[in-house]
C-alpha cells in the first residue's frame, strides 16, 4: 500500500492544491523574504533578482512535489533541496545560518494558514497542527536543528524570529524594484495590497504597506466569482498572461 508524505484528505493538500491560495502564500513570502537578514544568499546565486517570478514557480514546484508525492519521492525531493543548498554554501565558502533555514520553513507554515484563512476560513487547531507537522518533517529531512516540537511552540519561536531576523535594507528595495519591473505598476500595487492583508504586523511596518488596502473591500467577491465559474477569467485579468498556464497548472483539484 502506497504511503504518502501528506495524507490525501489532509488540509495541507487542499491549501497547496489551490492556485489562488498558493499565489497568496508566495505574495506574503515575497514580502518577508525581502526583509530577511540572510537575503544576501539569494543574491549570491543571482536567480531571485534576475527572475523573481520564475523563482516563484520553481519553489512552488518543489513544495507541490513534496505535498503530493508518496513518502519515498517526497524524501528524495527534500534531499535534493538539501543538496542544492549545500552546493551554494560550498561555492560561497560558508554555511547558510540555521536560523535562516528556520525562517523559510516558518514562512511556509505561517502563510499557508494566513492565505487559506483570507480566501476560505480559519484553520481548526487540528489543521494547524497538520500544516506544522508537514513542514516540521521537511525541516527534519533537511537536518535543520532546533525545530519546535509542536504548533504552540512554533508560534512562540515564530514571533522571536520576526523580531530578530528582519530588517529593511538595500536588498529589500532592490527586490521590490524587480517585482515592479516584472509585474508592471498596477499589478505591483495589487501585490502590495495583498501583502498588506497577509503579513504579520512587523513585516507590514518595515515595508510601509497600505494601512487600508482597497483589496480588503473586494476580497469577499472571490467566493462569488469562484461559484459562478469565473475564476480563470479573473486570473487572466489580474496576472501576467505569459505565466497564466503555469498559474492554472498549480490547481490540483479543478
Amino acid at each position: 500500500m502506497e504511503r504518502y508524505f501528506v495524507r490525501p484528505d489532509s488540509i495541507v493538500r487542499q491549501i497547496w492544491g489551490d492556485a489562488d491560495v498558493v499565489l497568496l502564500i508566495f505574495a506574503g513570502s515575497a514580502a518577508e523574504f525581502a526583509l530577511n537578514r540572510a537575503v544576501d544568499w539569494l543574491f549570491f546565486t543571482g536567480r531571485l533578482p534576475a527572475d523573481p517570478i520564475g523563482r516563484l514557480f520553481s519553489t512552488v514546484q518543489y513544495a507541490q512535489a513534496i505535498v503530493f508525492a508518496d513518502a519515498a519521492q517526497a524524501h528524495q525531493t527534500v534531499s535534493r533541496m538539501s543538496a542544492i543548498h549545500a552546493g551554494v554554501e560550498k561555492s560561497r565558502g560558508y554555511a547558510i545560518p540555521d536560523w535562516a533555514y528556520r525562517d523559510v520553513l516558518y514562512m511556509l507554515i505561517d502563510y499557508s494558514e494566513r492565505a487559506y484563512q483570507l480566501l476560505h476560513r480559519p484553520l481548526t487547531p487540528a489543521e494547524q497542527e497538520a500544516v506544522f507537522h508537514t513542514f516540521y518533517e521537511v525541516g527534519k529531512g533537511m537536518n535543520i536543528p532546533d525545530l519546535p516540537a509542536c504548533y504552540a511552540d512554533w508560534v512562540t519561536d515564530r514571533q522571536q524570529h520576526l523580531q530578530q531576523d528582519l530588517e529593511h535594507t538595500a536588498y529589500t528595495d532592490q527586490l521590490f524594484r524587480r517585482y515592479r519591473e516584472e509585474l508592471g505598476d498596477w499589478r505591483f500595487q495589487l501585490l502590495r495590497q495583498a501583502q498588506a492583508l497577509l503579513v504579520p504586523q512587523r513585516v507590514h511596518t518595515l515595508l510601509d504597506l497600505p494601512q487600508k488596502p482597497l483589496l480588503s473591500y473586494t476580497i469577499g467577491l472571490y467566493s462569488i466569482l469562484n461559484g459562478l465559474g469565473l475564476r480563470k477569467w479573473v486570473q487572466r485579468a489580474l496576472l501576467p498572461t505569459e505565466y497564466l498556464a503555469q498559474i492554472q497548472a498549480l490547481d490540483k483539484f479543478s
